[in-house]
């Protein structure tokens, strides 16, 4: 090019970095550490159970606020889960930036593009990646791929005076543009700005869990206010509690029901359990962002695919040639070989590099280069000229070429046409006598597993949109060539950009939606939400970000724009499709998993509830301390829970998990209180009963419930399952005998005339749990 610009001097740059007039991402890539530490820490769980474990250790009872630590445990896990996320998606944003090179005081710099400032001009040829939104004042051949910001395929050409977007890159010919637009004020910062504002996926088993703790959190003022009030008369009344010192023998017993009340482990395991499946996720390349995403494909029943970058790779290829005149196969391959190592090669004519080398190319005399304008590019050598280019545009005049050339268009495919001439070109004009020698078929590169996996949602009962901003024909024949059947009539969008109601009616029909812009992929995932879908929504462009935003599950290739990393739930890191079937089994896994282990904590809500509220309302003194619950939750409930939860599990995810849940939760739990309650009527009428005695036998009755609970929830039993019960009653035997342990604990032995009353209660209560069970479980059936 001519006229090499001076550029912006030394002292201008520092000018506009004072002003703040950088190209720095004030978004950021991802949440802050401050946003990940609020949304893990200030919770409804943490406030209730971090204020009994506060209260604890302020009353010096260390023993008893063992169960603290699963709050801690808790927070822990999602902070570093989501900070390992972080530092990931930071580190992916600084290597997926090129340099940009700019021209100041009249010499050219490498920069990154953190450092383009407010009218620095920039220099562009094929490849570069354009960094800031410009403006072109000098440029040859410009043409720019706009797909991440449009989802169309098709280069852009760009003349003087027309806008560059930050977010695209050039596909062919050469330009300087000067910087009009840096940071939160580029176009594609604008569009990215909303969908990165930060919401939670959509989780079932968070919400259910939320639920279950509102509903607890009402009434645990009146509950605890009772329990202390009981536990005040238990003890003679607040006078001589305070007087004898045993107020805080009373506050123990309270926090004890108001602990047992809430499912604190599972609460911790849910956690656990989602972040176990987001580290072999990683193991698998995919990236999550927020552990409740882990669970998102086990729900979702409608997948949206954006085309290009996603359904493909964004990439032409090859795929055949027709050769037009058989005793030039020589002449063709060398011909070709010289247009594909062009230095200036656009990405179609690159794209000829995987079969046609550079040791076989033609030395040219003159080379032109394409222009979309004119549709084809050209050399010369001493003895004739080569074209390459558009049929229509080359070849207008030779009709049977270009009915085979039609034919293959008509496929979806990309075709060229190779000709020659013993003639020059002249002021850019191809001469009269010009004769097709080869038609070039190319294709966008499918990904290599993309068949496999529609196929895979096929067969799950998935069902799969390809929307994109491409023409709704070439998105149709890529569907169909990935293996996608019954795709209906193709869409196009664009033909309802003031009839949104008419493209939602229109949908009923297809699976194949082009011309899409931004905003419609966000009303199209909202339409298909309205309709009762979990949508998952596949993309790679900053015109997917909207509707990644919008969708149940939003999941980004690794290769796509930093801002639709940053907004997706789940990244996949190496690019393949054949992932996403994993991290759907994942899913399923987990959410099974979870929904079996729920039942066993959400037992123990009950029964608690049930017997705070009687210990509460008769005075009695709490049969129990906070950390003989902690150790019976751990054997009883916390340790095999979180065995089970590793367990495979590929049963598809169904609504109605809290339902499930205390259905079985609500008859077991009841059986359990009223074993206790019945317990202490026996004990109150017996003189002989310490209070260590009495909390002994309590917590073995509610050990053998709780472990009759595990036996029925582990149906069918397998070797695995059948281990995990016999360990843990043997783990319930050392605790109540080994005497370091049982001490720690506050158990103590109990005489064969407590301990047979107390065994023989115990089978009644699980026969009573047994029948209740199974009572609910055919109700359900029916």
């Amino acid at each position: 090019m001519q006229n090499f610009p001076a550029g912006l001097s030394q002292e201008q740059v520092a000018e506009k970095i004072a002003l703040g007039q950088t190209n720095r991402d004030t978004l950021g890539s991802s949440r802050s550490l401050t946003e990940i530490a609020r949304a893990n820490v200030f919770t409804l769980f943490n406030a209730v159970v971090g204020g009994a474990f506060l209260l604890m250790l302020a009353l010096g009872q260390f023993k008893d606020a063992l169960f603290g630590i699963i709050v801690i445990l808790n927070i822990a896990i999602g902070v570093i889960q989501e900070l390992r996320t972080k530092l990931t998606l930071d580190r992916l944003s600084i290597l997926s930036q090129s340099p940009s090179r700019v021209i100041r005081d009249s010499a050219l710099y490498l920069i990154p593009p953190s450092e383009v400032v407010l009218g620095d001009v920039l220099t562009l040829k094929p490849g570069d990646s354009i960094a800031a939104d410009a403006t072109v004042f000098q440029s040859q051949g410009l043409e720019i791929d706009e797909s991440l910001l449009t989802g169309e395929s098709a280069e852009v050409t760009k003349n003087d005076g027309d806008t560059l977007m930050a977010g695209t890159s050039v596909m062919a010919g050469t330009a300087f543009a000067t910087v009009t637009g840096v940071g939160a004020s580029t176009n594609a910062a604008k569009m990215a700005a909303d969908a990165r504002r930060f919401s939670l996926v959509a989780s079932e088993l968070r919400e259910s869990l939320a639920r279950v703790i509102r509903w607890i959190s009402w009434l645990l003022l009146p509950i605890v206010l009772l329990s202390f009030m009981g536990q005040l008369q238990s003890l003679g009344g607040w006078n001589q509690a305070v007087s004898e010192g045993t107020l805080t023998s009373a506050l123990v017993g309270s926090v004890a029901s108001l602990i047992s009340l809430v499912p604190q482990g599972l609460v911790l395991l849910t956690s656990l359990a989602l972040s176990l499946g987001a580290i072999r996720l990683a193991r698998k390349k995919v990236l999550v962002q927020e552990l409740a995403a882990v669970e998102g494909l086990a729900r979702v029943d409608i997948v949206c695919f954006d085309k290009t970058g996603t359904l493909t790779d964004g990439k032409i290829a090859f795929d055949r040639l027709t050769t037009l005149e058989p005793d030039q196969e020589s002449s063709i391959s060398r011909t070709l070989a010289t247009f594909a190592n062009d230095p200036n090669a656009n990405a179609t004519a690159s794209a000829l590099s995987t079969n046609y080398y550079s040791q076989e190319a033609l030395t040219p005399t003159r080379r032109i280069a394409f222009s979309s304008e004119r549709k084809w590019s050209a050399f010369e050598t001493e003895k004739e000229t080569w074209i390459l280019g558009a049929p229509d545009f080359v070849i207008s005049n030779h009709t049977e070429a270009l009915k085979l050339a039609s034919q293959a268009a008509a496929t979806g495919q990309r075709v060229l046409v190779l000709a020659r001439s013993a003639s020059k070109i002249t002021e850019n004009t191809l001469p009269a006598n010009i004769v097709p020698v080869a038609l070039i078929h190319f294709t966008e590169q499918l990904r290599s597993d993309a068949t496999d996996t529609l196929a895979f949602f096929t067969t799950q009962g998935v069902k799969v949109l390809v929307i994109s901003g491409d023409n709704p024909e070439t998105v149709a024949q890529t569907a169909t060539r990935a293996g996608l059947t019954d795709i209906g009539e193709p869409i196009d969008s664009s033909k309802f950009r003031e009839d949104i109601n008419g493209l939602l009616k229109a949908l009923t029909n297809g699976k194949v939606v082009g011309r899409v812009h931004p905003e419609q992929k966000k009303l199209i995932v909202e339409h298909l939400q309205s309709l009762g879908h979990v949508v998952a929504m596949i993309g790679d462009g900053v015109n997917d970000c909207l509707a990644l935003k919008q969708a149940d599950l939003g999941i980004a290739m690794g290769s796509g724009a930093s801002a639709t990393k940053a907004v997706a739930n789940l990244v996949i890191l190496d690019e393949k499709f054949s992932t996403i079937p994993l991290v759907l089994a994942e899913g399923r896994r987990v959410v099974g998993n979870v929904e079996r282990v729920a039942r066993l904590f959400l037992t123990k809500t009950v029964w608690a509830l049930a017997t705070s509220v009687t210990f509460g309302a008769l005075l009695w003194s709490f049969p129990y301390l906070p950390r003989q619950l902690t150790a019976m939750d751990a054997f009883a409930i916390g340790i095999p829970a979180f065995l089970l939860a590793l367990l495979p599990n590929a049963n598809r995810h169904h609504p109605g998990f809290l339902k499930r849940t205390l259905q079985f939760a609500i008859p077991a739990g009841v059986s359990s209180a009223a074993g206790v309650v019945a317990l202490s009527l026996l004990i109150n009428q017996d003189a002989s009963w310490t209070t260590e005695q009495s909390h002994t036998a309590t917590m073995i009755l509610l050990s053998i419930a709780s472990l009759w609970v595990l036996a029925l929830n582990s149906t069918p039993i397998s070797m695995i399952r059948s281990a995990i019960l016999v360990a843990m009653f043997l783990i319930c035997l050392a605790i109540f005998t080994l005497p370091f342990v049982a001490d720690f604990f506050g158990f103590v032995p109990l005489e064969s005339s407590k301990l047979v009353p107390l065994l023989l209660l115990a089978g009644i209560v699980n026969m009573l749990t047994t029948i209740a069970v199974k009572l609910t479980a055919r109700s359900q059936r029916i």
